[in-house]
């Protein structure tokens, strides 16, 4: 018998912890052909999710999927998320979470090799500038920062 994802589980339960602290839970997701999401909100192959239950309509959360409508741009829109797509669960007001590893249901080409083996790699503080030793990684921050103090998920690859 295979073992079931503790994945799901994960992201109901922190869905749940979201909702009964009164945070807004957001998901953060991979894009690929198995998603279904409004595709102009796509930015560099993801998106991010408000699933609040006032953002959201008949929003059910199985172990394979997660499915709702939501409005974008004052359009109802059918979204579908695999759940193996998800990246990160958060409440949006505090940045607390649970981030995960993505499967993606599809083979999509490679933008660059994808390294032999994972390693571990120093964070630098928030406030600091990017020091010259990325200076040959690509910028994935076109972006300016966000004004406001309020918190972001920042994926670190």
């Amino acid at each position: 018998m295979s073992e079931i994802s503790t994945k799901p589980y994960m992201l109901r339960a922190i869905y749940e912890w979201c909702t009964d602290s009164g945070y807004t839970p957001y998901l953060a997701v991979k894009v690929d052909g198995a998603t279904t999401v409004p595709m102009e909100y796509v930015k560099k192959g993801e998106i991010v999710l408000n699933i609040s239950f006032g953002a959201t309509s008949g929003l059910k959360m199985d172990n394979d999927s997660i499915r709702f409508h939501a409005r974008f741009g004052g359009v109802s829109r059918e979204i579908f998320v695999p759940v193996n797509n998800v990246m990160a669960i958060y409440a949006n007001e505090n940045g607390q979470g649970m981030a995960f590893e993505t499967q993606l249901n599809y083979a999509e080409p490679a933008p660059e090799p994808a390294p032999s083996a994972p390693s571990l790699a120093a964070v630098p503080p928030a406030q600091s500038e990017p020091d010259s030793t990325s200076a040959g990684a690509p910028d994935d921050d076109t972006d300016p920062p966000k004004k406001g103090g309020r918190p972001t998920l920042t994926r670190i690859k």
